[in-house]
């Protein structure tokens, strides 16, 4: 503004006479601005506000952050008030559809348009994908977390930043190492998540085959960091075999563990020699299933929420696995049997009564629930989604695998050892039912108590 024309900036004058809203001794041109056209120069509150505009409305850049500040709370809560704003018309259409679909209420609708209010003050600019981490947020001003970012991902305005369970895992079982074996290992968990393609080339593992061998290792890295090894080029196959010996009852794991986990770090050329070449693979540990207190099974048959009941009695009953419960659809249920693959399953009677007793309170509880599967609680009634493994398992004395083993267990001692019978009524293969068929012959599994009536 104190510029005279044709003489250079007086620095020191616009110290003293206003404020310096530039860094100093920097180019400083100005480029003419292409001329808006007719469907830009029309404001929001011009276009239809039921329906998604033609195109989504992102930005080609993202401005990077200066400075992270807590946003004030009242603020936002201000903002949200408004009576619409650009994500929320934008994202319109899509909660109508989820609702419909899923069966929202009226209350949960509102919350989640609420939500969409309160995350156009919280992003970096009107028109800014949203991630998923910011949606976080929104339980610190109590809004719809899980049904939000649904909405977002069907709208494509969501940007999955989440770090997933085994991510998570793996950060726990990892903290505490060096710099260079951690930055070692997670070359590693990249490799084993999303695969390579340069030798050795690999496929991405099941979550599952990561989990056990971050499992089966973690204590061996461990106990090797606490030795003084910084790096996993000091390994040596000595520490390899002393560290094996060591490992009993996850021996088979561990040695399975290390030998991805040194033959991914030499493909990278992080380490100078594979210790690990060359080594036989250890034997796989076989438990022996036991049977389970009565009175405990009883205890969870006769519980007074609906939903532990009927996980218990399938479970006590038919011996069904964790995941297939949490799978159940409603239609999988039909004039007493439930359909299992190509299984086909007469209930017993005191599931069938837990079962009515289950069905009662779900529609008790959530009458207008689309959700196709046989247990919902309150995250997944609004959703379409399956519960989790843990439900509703958490808190019990009971885990659904240890049950199922006392299942099988009692039927084949019922049986005498009919294996063919064994594999035909619970799906197992020839070799996962020797494992109970050879406890027929132990003398410590001698059942002395009085089994559950009817299994």
């Amino acid at each position: 503004m104190l510029q005279e024309p044709g003489r250079g900036l007086d620095l020191p004058g616009a110290a003293k006479a206003g404020h310096q809203l530039f860094f100093a001794n920097m180019s400083f041109h100005r480029s003419g601005a292409p001329k808006l056209s007719a469907e830009q120069r029309a404001p929001w509150k011009l276009r239809d506000k039921k329906n998604l505009p033609g195109g989504a409305a992102t930005d080609i850049g993202m401005q990077m952050t200066l400075f992270d500040m807590t946003p004030d709370q009242k603020a936002v809560a201000v903002r949200a008030r408004l009576e619409d704003n650009d994500l929320t018309r934008y994202c319109a259409a899509i909660v109508r559809e989820h609702a419909m679909r899923a069966g929202w209420s009226k209350r949960q609708r509102n919350d989640v348009t609420r939500s969409l209010r309160l995350l156009q003050g919280l992003r970096p600019s009107p028109t800014a994908k949203v991630r998923a981490t910011d949606v976080l947020q929104l339980r610190q001003y109590s809004g719809n977390v899980l049904s939000t970012i649904d909405v977002l991902a069907a709208a494509g305005m969501l940007i999955e930043d989440r770090p997933t369970q085994i991510e998570r895992y793996f950060a726990a079982k990892t903290s505490t190492l060096p710099p260079v074996m951690k930055d070692q290992l997670e070359i590693w968990l990249q490799v084993l998540v999303n695969g390579a393609h340069q030798a050795p080339r690999q496929i991405p593992r099941d979550p599952k085959t990561i989990r056990v061998h971050i499992l089966g290792i973690e204590p061996i890295i461990h106990a090797w960091a606490e030795a003084g090894l910084q790096s996993f080029a000091e390994v040596t196959r000595a520490d390899i075999t002393a560290a094996l010996e060591e490992t009993k009852a996850r021996r088979h794991i561990a040695g399975n563990g290390l030998k991805s986990l040194f033959t991914t770090l030499k493909g990278r050329r992080l380490i100078f020699a594979n210790p690990t070449r060359g080594l036989k693979a250890s034997p796989k540990g076989s438990t022996i299933p036991l049977a389970l207190d009565a009175a405990v099974i009883r205890e969870e048959l006769n519980s007074p929420n609906p939903a532990v009941a009927l996980a218990v009695s399938l479970v006590a009953f038919h011996a069904l696995t964790g995941k297939q419960i949490s799978e159940l659809r409603l239609t999988d249920i039909s004039d007493g049997h439930l359909i299992l693959g190509d299984r086909d399953i007469p209930l017993a009677g005191p599931v069938r009564t837990r079962l009515t007793a289950w069905l009662d309170h779900r529609n008790r509880t959530w009458p207008g629930t689309a959700n196709p599967h046989l247990l919902v609680n309150r995250r997944t009634a609004p959703r379409v989604l399956p519960t989790s493994r843990q439900f509703p398992w958490s808190g019990l004395a009971l885990r659904p695998r240890v049950l199922r083993e006392d299942r099988i267990l009692h039927e084949i001692h019922a049986t005498g050892g009919d294996i063919r019978r064994i594999c035909d009524l619970f799906g197992l293969s020839v070799e996962g039912a020797t494992r109970y068929l050879n406890t027929l012959e132990h003398p410590d599994l001698a059942r002395q108590d009085e089994q559950v009536p009817g299994t």
